[in-house]
């Protein structure tokens, strides 16, 4: 993969989501958020996400004058712009005269006016306004110097139940599946006497009706996921028409359940998200930056390692959760970086400047209520951008990483609607951040994939609860393993096929033959009840006694070699992790969620097997260290997460990017923080 900047310049965008239309009734807020742009190295702006009002204030009359002059100053002040279409949140005259734009919610009932990101995503009218306002923006916009790209809609989500959308998933249900003959087959609908026998009988789930077909579920949230890339499709070529070589991106959200982004990314240039992370609040001051880096790494593999932007955080805090914390003293910083070290080219804030009114006008943005920057969180926004400025040679940098983590939309999606054999959760995401914390805590580099994705560039793949195998997923394990790759695996997984049906002939299915066992079958524990489990020193070259918890699939090891057996509960004696032999490579099992201890010293061997290490061995509690590279360079970003200061020991001699000077040996980090090395390939 080439070494290409974003947006072709290089240089670490800087900015936030900008909403001047909310202060046109204060013509000197223009001139004064110029001035604090340029205090504050900004370089970017987010600008007309939720602009419709006051573009097309009546049906068919636009209003640009008041947009015209914001792109133009910006341009002047060397910020450049993302343009949104403004189709997030629709004016007020539309819902009324067109109440056919509005969604209907699974209990039938169609929604009024108000929110966002409620729209009818198969609405012809809607579709219409979307077309005619985008192609104004764009004949208008799509060639001013100050616009690099295209913010369409914003934080696209959820569903509608209404009768063109019911319409569109039975069309989508027949493309799929053809005849009824093989969707009842494939929905296994004689359980319960729910066969169809019409095509119009098929409704969507709905807590008033449909909710027991699993395969059905699925398909709802699957076919959800195309109307809504086919809806922000429409956007995108319609703004292309005008200009095709303008990029276009949708803001992803965190851990987003309602699609499936790995598809979803296929239709846009490059991935943005937005990010807003629960600092300060757990005792663990290591579980939010892991929680936060895996998901930046998801975000940087949905378009296959390219640099990212990060559309949204905050400098302070949020207006929406439970507690709204604020940032403690280099946290803003930290925070930025880490998405810089997992792939951001682009580091941006909502909003700009608080709203004076209306839902958000607590949240957190670059220029409080005060109207300056000379507050505490205003001068460490100051520094952050300088430090940003200072890193040009970073852009277009790449991650490389040796380990991959299979974390599934789809197999989260049927995880949770199994039915058993834990109703109070499942915790897939959480198991998967098991590991990605030994790995973490390692320095290693980990790219976080799906099931659809090349596993044949990594030398250790980690696939927890792979519970539904889709498509050939299971043929490309067996070819990873066989050329000699090592494939991590545990309970629940290798159950259902891609429409929710159970393998017969023994789980794991087709992971069977690969990982050498029989899962018989499994225990659900109580929250607070675990089981022991007794490594073999021989086998596993630590010999230590650990606790399991959650679920234990109950195995028998049969290619496979056992490393570690239960040691308490009525399956004392059968085995709790297994290795196989297979090919070149190798396969592991764990049979139960394993203490931290126990996967660590797992993953610590693997990653010793394979000759794969960190920047800096040893690290300490809650520090991180990452890299990216180009032809040229390495660079290393280190930070502390904790409020306690640490010292590092660096392997080599580096470059300080922020500070200046060489840095060697013991690097010290105060509190939150963080440090950008170089070093010559």
């Amino acid at each position: 993969m080439a070494f290409e900047p974003l947006f072709g310049e290089n240089k670490i965008f800087y900015g936030a989501d900008y909403n001047p239309e909310q202060w046109l009734d204060y013509p000197e807020i223009l001139e004064k958020d110029i001035e604090l742009m340029k205090k504050a190295h900004c370089n970017i702006m987010s600008v007309g996400i939720f602009s419709w009002s006051k573009l097309e204030p009546q049906e068919g009359v636009y209003d640009f004058s008041w947009l015209d002059k914001v792109l133009d100053r910006l341009n002047e002040a060397g910020v450049k712009v993302f343009l949104a279409t403004p189709s997030g949140a629709r004016p007020t005259w539309m819902s009324h005269k067109y109440p056919e734009v509005l969604r209907v919610w699974d209990n039938q009932m169609r929604a009024m006016h108000g929110g966002r990101h409620n729209h009818c995503n198969s609405s012809p009218i809607y579709r219409e306004f979307t077309r005619k306002i985008d192609t104004e923006l764009a004949k208008r916009y799509s060639n001013h110097p100050a616009v690099i790209g295209w913010h369409i809609s914003n934080e696209l989500q959820g569903s509608c139940h209404c009768p063109l959308c019911k319409a569109n998933f039975r069309k989508w249900m027949q493309k799929k599946y053809q005849t009824l003959e093989n969707l009842n087959k494939a929905y296994w609908s004689t359980f319960w006497s729910h066969t169809y026998t019409s095509w119009e009988e098929i409704d969507p789930p709905a807590t008033m009706g449909e909710m027991g077909v699993h395969a059905l579920n699925l398909d709802w949230k699957r076919f959800n996921t195309e109307l809504s890339m086919d809806f922000c499709k429409h956007e995108i070529d319609t703004v292309k028409a005008v200009n095709p070589n303008l990029p276009c991106t949708a803001n992803f959200m965190e851990y987003f359940n309602d699609y499936d982004y790995f598809n979803y990314a296929k239709i846009i240039d490059f991935v943005s998200w937005d990010s807003y992370p629960e600092w300060h609040v757990y005792k663990d001051q290591e579980r939010t930056p892991i929680y936060t880096a895996m998901n930046h790494d998801l975000m940087r593999n949905y378009k296959h390692g390219k640099p990212w932007v990060l559309m949204e955080s905050t400098p302070t805090c949020t207006n929406w959760r439970g507690t709204s914390k604020l940032k403690k003293p280099q946290m803003n910083t930290l925070g930025a970086l880490q998405a810089v070290a997992h792939g951001a080219d682009n580091v941006q804030y909502f909003q700009w400047r608080k709203s004076r009114g209306s839902s958000e006008k607590f949240h957190g943005a670059f220029v409080d209520h005060v109207g300056h920057l000379d507050t505490r969180a205003g001068r460490e926004e100051i520094e952050l951008g300088n430090k940003l400025s200072k890193l040009g040679e970073v852009a277009g940098s790449l991650v490389n990483a040796k380990v991959a983590i299979v974390f599934d939309q789809e197999n989260r999606w049927a995880i949770d609607d199994a039915q058993g054999p834990c109703n109070n959760g499942m915790k897939y995401l959480e198991v998967c951040q098991d590991y990605y914390k030994a790995l973490w805590k390692k320095g290693v580099n980990v790219d976080a994939i799906d099931e659809t994705c090349d596993l044949s560039k990594y030398d250790v793949v980690i696939a927890p609860m792979t519970y539904m195998i889709r498509g050939d997923y299971a043929k490309r394990v067996e070819e990873f393993v066989k050329n000699g790759g090592t494939y991590v695996s545990s309970f629940w997984s290798g159950i259902v096929n891609e429409t929710d049906l159970c393998f017969l002939g023994g789980f794991p299915g087709p992971l069977s033959n690969v990982l050498g066992i029989w899962d018989e079958e499994i225990e659900c524990l109580e929250e607070d009840e675990t089981v022991k489990v007794q490594s073999l020193c021989d086998a596993l070259g630590f010999n230590s006694c650990f606790e399991g918890s959650h679920l234990c699939a109950l195995i028998h090891a049969k290619e496979a070699q056992v490393l570690a057996k239960y040691d308490s509960d009525f399956f004392k004696g059968m085995a709790a992790t297994t290795v196989n032999n297979y090919g070149k490579g190798k396969a592991y099992y764990v049979a139960s969620r394993m203490d931290d201890n126990f996967i660590e010293k797992l993953v610590a061997s693997i990653l010793d097997e394979k000759g794969i290490k960190g920047p800096i061995d040893n690290l300490p509690l809650a520090v991180s260290c990452h890299t990216r590279y180009n032809d040229k360079s390495e660079f290393l970003f280190v930070g502390n997460y904790s409020d306690t200061a640490v010292d590092v020991m660096l392997k080599e001699t580096y470059e300080d990017l922020l500070n200046g000077g060489n840095v060697s040996s013991q690097l010290h980090l105060e509190p939150y923080a963080s440090y950008v090395l170089k070093k010559d390939l």
